[in-house]
């Protein structure tokens, strides 16, 4: 399958054709002009906007092109400041030469760290591919780097912050690049939340359980895993949440979950907890939007968050696979609705996607839903499958999407001239405490 690199070329290239005469490009918007475009349809992207370049989009309203509209980046986020014109005027070929001058130059002291989801123009330079956790960890078990070029998003740097040594830099290329499902929980909300389940439910033990165990998956803020290591709480991943969920219970009689209600309804419904256990806590409504006895009676109370992209996946684009490929295996991430993990043949992490794909047999037929940069990169990597994404229409993650070679070839030339930019710094009590609670995840083996 073609790469979503070449995709989003060919769509630009085909843009260029159509374009008349009189409206010129520059050298620099020929080269970064790349529309997203499916080679399954030919469609053009849920954006037109990404398009643009992420210098163009950094400081506007909202988390960019390809973003529901209805996400709204809290004031307090970080914006990107203007990148020099060296960088946004250049071409792709000397970004690329710079880029690869600098790495050699850095040598080891310096290491880039790519997730899955990112651009393949960025995933051809790091030193080490994962999901959020495997990055974290990555940082964690390099103790000869000097700094680490996070190309992620800002909870993922901040994970890596408070797991790496104290004299090692962790820099986010853009400021820009953030997580909307993360920022659906501040917090200011969360700690209103907790007072609100403490004022209903009480700090009677029964049989030496706590009243609730705060458990915050890894899409959120430093400072609300610091939340759950104060709380007696824990942090999970979408691959060892059902492991952290069976220690929550061993030490709660119930669990408030932050911030995707669908990993946590996923996994209790997996552990047979019903949904009528389950209320979703709306943060803007009294008591979440629940009586207190509803709070009560509940086993699992779930945070009214979840992912743009995988909030996209549904049972009818199942339905339309297993009609055009009767032999199709289907595989989706735990953050996809409830509806559309139970159509599927099976759901876990990003690497239990990477593992069913790498260990499926020649000729076999995948349908993924997750991220369709990850799901062209499987099929470029076994071409004797077929692999296709459950969504012909959709898009990259929006804000994995702004870490763009421009930024990474800005970053890489300040570290080498002495500067650290851009550096994700969470301050010592919040890292602490974060820490707790991450230790108490690193226990919980899947």
């Amino acid at each position: 399958m073609t790469s979503v690199y070449e995709l989003i070329s060919e769509a630009a290239e085909r843009e260029r054709e159509m374009r008349p005469a009189s409206a010129p490009t520059s050298p620099a918007a020929r080269s970064h002009r790349r529309p997203i475009a499916l080679r399954a349809t030919g469609s053009s992207s849920c954006d037109s906007d990404l398009s643009q370049d992420p210098w163009q989009v950094d400081r506007a309203p909202g988390y960019g092109p390809g973003a529901s509209t209805i996400d709204q980046v809290p004031e307090q986020s970080p914006r990107q400041g203007p990148l020099p014109e060296r960088y946004t005027a250049a071409s792709d070929d000397q970004l690329a030469d710079w880029i690869t001058s600098a790495r050699e130059a850095l040598g080891p002291r310096v290491q880039i760290l790519g997730h899955f989801y990112q651009r393949d123009e960025i995933v051809q330079y790091a030193d080490f591919v994962g999901d959020s956790f495997m990055l974290a960890q990555a940082a964690k078990s390099s103790p000869e780097a000097e700094a680490f070029v996070f190309c992620g998003v800002h909870f993922m740097a901040e994970t890596a912050d408070i797991l790496s040594g104290r004299d090692q830099a962790v820099i986010l290329p853009n400021l820009a690049a953030g997580c909307s499902m993360a920022d659906m929980a501040t917090i200011d909300q969360v700690e209103a939340c907790w007072r609100d389940l403490m004022a209903a439910l009480g700090t009677t033990e029964e049989d030496g359980r706590r009243t609730v165990i705060p458990v915050t998956y890894m899409n959120s803020s430093a400072a609300i895993k610091a939340f759950c290591g104060r709380n007696g709480g824990i942090v999970c991943t979408s691959s060892n949440a059902r492991a952290v969920l069976e220690w929550a219970f061993e030490r709660g009689q119930r669990v408030v979950f932050f911030p995707d209600q669908h990993l946590g309804r996923n996994t209790a419904k997996a552990m047979g907890i019903d949904e009528a256990e389950m209320p979703l806590w709306r943060p803007h409504l009294p008591l979440g939007g629940n009586t207190e006895q509803q709070v009560r009676d509940a086993r699992v109370i779930l945070w009214n968050g979840f992912c743009s992209v995988h909030k996209r996946f549904t049972v009818a684009q199942i339905e339309r696979a297993r009609a055009e490929f009767p032999d199709v295996r289907v595989i989706v991430h735990p953050e996809c609705p409830a509806s559309v993990v139970e159509a599927a043949d099976g759901a876990g992490s990003t690497e239990y996607i990477r593992r069913e794909i790498e260990q499926a047999a020649p000729g076999s037929v995948i349908a993924v839903g997750t991220e369709i940069n990850l799901v062209n990169r499987l099929q470029q990597q076994r071409p004797d499958l077929t692999i296709f994404c459950l969504d012909p229409v959709v898009c990259p993650c929006s804000t994995m999407y702004r870490i763009h070679p421009a930024y990474l070839a800005w970053t890489l030339e300040a570290l080498l001239d002495g500067s650290t930019p851009n550096r994700i710094s969470v301050p010592d009590g919040v890292a602490d405490d974060s820490r707790v609670a991450l230790e108490r995840m690193l226990a919980a083996k899947p």
